[in-house]
């Protein structure tokens, strides 16, 4: 049976320390860079817009709010990759741009699709009950408009 002696683990933590160390050199991930914010949605009531803002705003805006964690690689990686990807499909700062699938966001925050769980477990102030996510989910259907309820109609 192979047994680990205690030179083997210093190195094996040496070599950790020394990826790690390494890993922050690469460039993505810190820019943390917040575009002006441009033009919102005409949202339909205020209770909307701070739900929004509370809960959706760090990846679906110009108003991203960074964490000190997002400093630090591999973290900052997945940070900056969800915030990107979030701003893609849907910015809430960049209304004049086209959003076409704007029109999901209501069903999204409904089935619990959004937000994503390690989201609001590292920002439990983020974290919506039951009542607000229906609230939302009704000011962002009435507000962005709702897919499921166009399909609803064209049948």
């Amino acid at each position: 049976m192979f047994r680990l002696t205690r030179r083997t683990w210093s190195r094996i933590g040496m070599a950790a320390v020394g990826v790690f160390a390494a890993i922050q050199f690469v460039p993505y991930g810190r820019q943390h860079t917040n575009p002006a914010a441009r033009d919102e949605p005409a949202w339909d009531s205020p209770e909307t817009r701070a739900l929004a803002e509370r809960a959706c705003y760090d990846c679906h805006s110009n108003e991203t709010k960074w964490p000190i964690y997002s400093n630090v690689a591999p973290v900052s990686w997945l940070v900056q990759h969800d915030v990107d990807e979030g701003r893609s499909k849907l910015n809430l700062s960049e209304w004049t741009r086209p959003q076409k699938d704007a029109d999901e966001s209501a069903r999204e925050v409904r089935r619990g699709d959004m937000q994503m769980a390690i989201y609001v477990l590292m920002h439990p102030g983020a974290r919506l009950d039951a009542a607000e996510r229906a609230r939302l989910a009704d000011g962002l259907a009435k507000t962005l408009g709702d897919r499921d309820l166009k399909a609803s109609h064209a049948r």
